[in-house]
């Protein structure tokens, strides 16, 4: 869409006594609720309390309840008394040192810390598998290299479907 180039002097006087118009009405209103809004905003600014929150008192021991007689009291579950385990094994002082060393627009810092992490076997970061995908990758080594022997022609016959794209599928191209 182009813009129309029929400005005539009469359509630019307009123009430009349109802009002197609200320029000068502009001028008339700051002149007149300027001040006004200055004071508004300096009673704002001032009556604006940082808001601060309580501070919370130390922690008492709790004590224990007195059980009532007339009920036998249970055996505590073992669930309850067992110790929450950690999922991780502790990082090595050296890879946390990695944390703290630059930042992570740089490469360095948490991204370095994270890449290093990463390159460890989950076998060497957590004791046990959190999730069922975790099983697997749990314990298959060192990644192995194959060569692929195959020339390029066996790849491409062996990885395209040789009915065609809308063809019934063959049993035999089924996973099931």
């Amino acid at each position: 869409m182009s813009r129309q180039l029929n400005m005539d002097t009469v359509r630019q006087n307009f123009w430009k006594e349109q802009h002197l118009r609200e320029k000068v009405l502009r001028c008339e209103w700051h002149h007149k609720y300027g001040s006004m809004v200055k004071a508004k905003q300096k009673a704002k600014t001032a009556a604006h309390v940082p808001l601060k929150l309580p501070t919370l008192p130390p922690k008492a021991p709790l004590s224990p309840l007195p059980a009532p007689k007339a009920v036998p009291s249970k055996a505590p579950s073992p669930a309850l008394e067992a110790p929450i385990q950690p999922e991780m094994y502790p990082v090595l002082p050296a890879t946390r040192a990695l944390l703290y060393e630059g930042i992570s627009h740089d490469f360095q810092g948490r991204y370095r810390y994270l890449n290093t992490r990463k390159l460890d076997m989950p076998e060497r970061r957590y004791l046990f598998p959190i999730t069922t995908n975790f099983t697997y990758g749990w314990q298959l080594g060192p990644p192995v290299k194959q060569e692929l022997v195959s020339c390029k022609m066996c790849r491409i016959e062996s990885f395209f479907r040789k009915n065609g794209a809308f063809a019934l599928l063959d049993p035999q191209d089924l996973a099931l």
